[in-house]
């Protein structure tokens, strides 16, 4: 006969499962990914204020703007394996406890030594947690589910670059001079904070997996398990020295690079993109700022549920990639009407971000075990290696011409060149379905 929590299985409706599921972990990722994301890029808007203020060429704050993410690389594989073994919950509280209080300390910058040092922690103490949160969702969604979650939690980018904006114009406008700092040093205190708070908050509220959550019944965490494992069926285990080797694994990792350097052309520079158009108040700039991620934060969530209905990946990527091509090259030939050049940058923001979620779905639906969290790592690590030459590569650029016309075209370049990239990923098998999923 069989036992009771197999019987109630049965009668699960799944996507009221999944919705409880959404409701208790995707609004809190999705905060700390917008905190997350506020204390990696607040940069651009402290530039602002700091290049006059200390004296910063534009190479200078490239190089600054970018060390964050090879402190990032060197730490990122690391810091998922340990995830795996120590807990999502203490892992997680951890990262962002520390980068939280890096991210704080940014005020107390003073020449590039000093900025190049704290820019280099944050980087080493985040290390970990985008990829730390995409291992973590497989933990819950299997693969047909997975690109509109993350298309949801990724979409704090967008958020934090709606909020972020005004909020770091207001700030810096409002709190200059206060108690003898400076606009850009309140900037990095009062964004810095929430990150502790919930660093802390996490070791209260987050689960490590299904099977320490609490809050569900019995029958719903075989349920859940029971979909991760039909999921894991098909997925590769590859011991981590062929996982290093595998070919697959680097072109996935290429691509991610090439996205990730229209990701940081933009989120570096949208500001002094925006101020080229001939908006000058620190606190305008932020407000049309909002106005690209506003845009994107619909589109990315449209494209990802799209990419799950139909089951296709690679070619919504491309799209995407490619229109957000469009948009940076649109937006540097019109760059001084501020009209034009807020539609290119929103076509760029809303293209550049809908590619993410949508790669996400590649990797983790190739990938399991021990696998998926050294391949995850690997591949956000290799990636983001961009996020230090897109800004740098653009500040050099605009100190050696002028004008940063150039190193946006090499970015729009390299989002062309990842579509045409991710159209030669071999796709991942089909995942199998539990009956009403």
């Amino acid at each position: 006969m069989r036992n009771m929590p197999s019987l109630l299985m049965d009668k699960i409706a799944p996507d009221a499962l999944y919705r409880k599921v959404s409701l208790r972990l995707v609004p809190f990722l999705f905060l700390c990914y917008v905190a997350a994301y506020l204390d990696r890029v607040n940069v651009g808007f402290a530039k602002l204020g700091m290049q006059a203020d200390l004296q910063y060429s534009d190479t200078v704050y490239g190089l600054g703007a970018g060390i964050f993410f090879i402190g990032y690389f060197l730490f990122e594989v690391p810091s998922n394996l340990l995830m795996a073994k120590v807990g999502a919950r203490i892992w997680i509280a951890r990262i962002m406890i520390s980068w939280g209080l890096i991210s704080a300390a940014l005020m107390f910058a003073a020449g590039p030594a000093s900025f190049y040092v704290l820019r280099f922690l944050l980087g080493v103490a985040e290390a970990g947690f985008f990829p730390g949160i995409i291992l973590y969702l497989t933990y819950w969604y299997p693969a047909g589910r997975r690109a509109r979650i993350v298309a949801l939690f990724m979409s704090g980018v967008a958020v934090a670059g709606v909020v972020g904006g005004p909020l770091s114009g207001g700030i810096m406008r409002a709190f200059d001079g206060n108690l003898g700092l400076k606009g850009w040093q309140w900037l990095f205190l009062l964004e810095g904070i929430p990150s502790v708070l919930l660093g802390v908050w996490t070791l209260f509220y987050l689960d490590d997996g299904v099977r320490s959550a609490r809050w569900l019944g019995e029958a719903e965490k075989q349920y859940l398990e029971r979909a991760i494992a039909e999921d894991a069926s098909g997925k590769a285990r590859l011991p981590l020295g062929r996982l290093f080797a595998s070919a697959r694994v680097w072109l996935l990792a290429l691509v991610y690079f090439l996205f990730v350097m229209g990701l940081y052309g933009v989120s570096f520079w949208l500001p002094q993109l925006v101020r080229n158009t001939g908006v000058q108040d620190v606190f305008q700039v932020g407000l049309l700022t909002a106005i690209p991620y506003g845009v994107a934060a619909v589109a990315m969530v449209l494209a990802a549920r799209h990419s799950d209905r139909s089951g296709e990946r690679r070619w919504h990527a491309a799209i995407a990639a490619f229109l957000g091509a469009a948009g940076l090259a649109l937006c540097t030939r019109y760059g001084h009407d501020t009209l034009l050049a807020m539609l290119a940058l929103s076509l760029a923001t809303a293209g550049i971000l809908s590619t993410f979620p949508i790669f996400w779905s590649l990797p983790t639906g190739m990938l399991g075990g021990a696998a998926a969290a050294a391949g995850i790592a690997l591949i956000n690590s290799v990636g983001n290696l961009a996020g230090f030459v897109s800004p740098y590569l653009v500040g050099a650029v605009k100190d050696a011409t002028g004008s940063p016309a150039i190193g946006i075209y090499l970015v729009a370049a390299s989002l062309a060149a990842g579509g045409l990239l991710v159209l030669a990923v071999s796709p991942p098998p089909s995942p199998p379905r539990l009956p009403g999923t």
